[in-house]
């Protein structure tokens, strides 16, 4: 094992046994730890963020494998070096009855043409592929290769996960800082472990760094929590806003509006724009929301919405982050409906599936020369002219009399909407029912709205 390098570099597992984190992959008994101490490896890709144990994982394989192991690293190999392994592994498979693994770390950055060179040597069995990514396969790879492979998801590792690493290099006289004067504060060593983001790397290096610009007294050197976060300051945020975590998190955002948690919210947002996400789109996924899944329960909501957009656009960064804040908040507490969304997907459904069904004469426009001679408009009942500004007639074609696609919700003001829309709905049925002439269906209104003041 090398003794230089950094120290997550040196500290790299030797054995499945000092392989921390990941138990549902590598525990006892489950299915990846069994192939790998039967030796039995089939094609399979590692997909999960950096630190958790990708590539080491590939490198344990390869210490412990009987099948020749190469390793490439797609950012340099090409179609060429894929080819030349290929062949290689034909002639080690033919001349000494060898099977032969392909490590590709960074898969992901392979083209359809690169992996499309993969595809024969693997179905075949000519090489055993393992390629390991931090993007989703499924956005990156081809659906040939994929259907060939194994996916086995890695999980970031626990602070609990995280903190058993620290502790093993500093006590690691050979690989680690076991040979320093080093005393580290148990703050400084849960610090670490909790802001490295579930990555060993960032843990173990920011750990090395710690005891570079730590004090130093009497020879000995101390790491207090203070040098714990000057040392994880620097660290990059990790955010692709291309990638899983633009979906993930947006997703994650509209999801605690719809489950009424303004906290986790709030947290998603910051989440977002801490990683350089555009707060534009931020702003598009709360009018969305507002829409969505608010909706009539809380008029002012898509509002108040919009208004935290336009805001974003006025003001920017950073300050635009409060509006932000306080539309999801308001919307996260607001009563829920979805009603009106699905009542759209309900009506666009019907388009799709049924005839297009013409307008109704009486509906037809009338703005133009030549439109009465046609018979548009005639019949139309001006609702402004009867009482309560309502009268029963039909608006939808014939075909559709009686299809309801908006089904008011029971919380907030919708209560109200739904109430007042069932007893119009009620009275157009029944107008309708009877055939009534547009005079009688007239009174009828006439009837019901006065009945309704007296109720009020």
């Amino acid at each position: 094992m090398r003794e230089e390098g950094p120290l997550a570099l040196r500290m790299r597992p030797r054995s499945l046994e000092e392989f921390v984190g990941q138990p549902d992959l590598l525990g006892e008994e489950k299915p990846l730890r069994r192939l790998i101490t039967v030796d039995r490896i089939p094609s399979m890709i590692f997909f999960g963020p950096p630190g958790t144990g990708k590539t080491t994982l590939a490198l344990l394989i390869a210490s412990t494998t009987r099948a020749a192991f190469i390793q490439l690293n797609a950012v340099t190999a090409g179609v060429k070096d894929i080819r030349e392994v290929v062949e290689k592994a034909r002639e080690r498979w033919s001349l000494q009855n060898r099977r032969t693994i392909l490590f590709i770390d960074e898969i992901h950055r392979f083209n359809k043409a690169q992996q499309d060179a993969l595809l024969a040597a693997v179905e075949q069995g000519t090489v055993i592929f393992i390629g390991a990514t931090t993007e989703n396969p499924f956005f990156y790879l081809t659906g040939p290769l994929l259907s060939r492979t194994r996916l086995f998801v890695f999980e970031l590792l626990s602070s609990g996960d995280i903190l058993q690493l620290l502790q093993r290099a500093l006590a690691d006289e050979e690989r680690g800082l076991g040979k320093l004067e080093l005393e580290a504060e148990p703050e400084a060593l849960q610090l670490l472990a909790e802001r490295a983001n579930g990555d060993a790397r960032t843990a173990l290096n920011a750990l090395e760094l710690a005891v570079f610009i730590a004090e130093r007294s009497g020879g000995k050197i101390k790491i207090t929590a203070e040098t714990a976060a000057e040392a994880l300051r620097s660290r990059a945020y990790s955010y692709d806003r291309a990638g899983d975590d633009h979906y993930d998190m947006a997703s994650a955002l509209i999801k605690s509006i719809r489950g009424s948690d303004p906290d986790a919210a709030i947290y998603w947002i910051a989440r977002m724009l801490k990683g350089g996400e555009d707060p534009l789109f931020i702003a598009r996924r709360l009018v969305i929301s507002a829409a969505e899944d608010i909706g009539n329960a809380d008029p002012h909501a898509l509002v108040l919405a919009v208004a935290a957009s336009q805001a974003v656009q006025l003001i920017g960064l950073p300050e635009g982050r409060i509006p932000l804040a306080q539309a999801a908040a308001y919307l996260a507490a607001a009563p829920k409906s979805n009603a009106a969304y699905l009542a759209i997907e309900e009506a666009m459904k019907t388009v799709e599936e049924r005839s297009s069904y013409p307008v109704p004469p009486h509906l037809r426009g009338t703005g133009y020369r030549g439109a009465a001679r046609l018979g548009h408009g005639k019949g139309y009942l001006y609702p402004h002219d009867f009482p309560g500004h309502y009268v029963a007639q039909l608006y939808l074609p014939p075909e559709l009399a009686g299809k309801r696609f908006y089904r008011p919700g029971v919380e907030g003001y919708e209560r109200q909407i739904g109430e007042r829309l069932e007893k119009l709905r009620r009275l157009r049925e029944e107008a309708l029912a009877k055939k009534a002439r547009p005079g009688g269906a007239a009174a009828a209104a006439k009837k019901e709205i006065s009945s309704e003041k007296r109720e009020e």
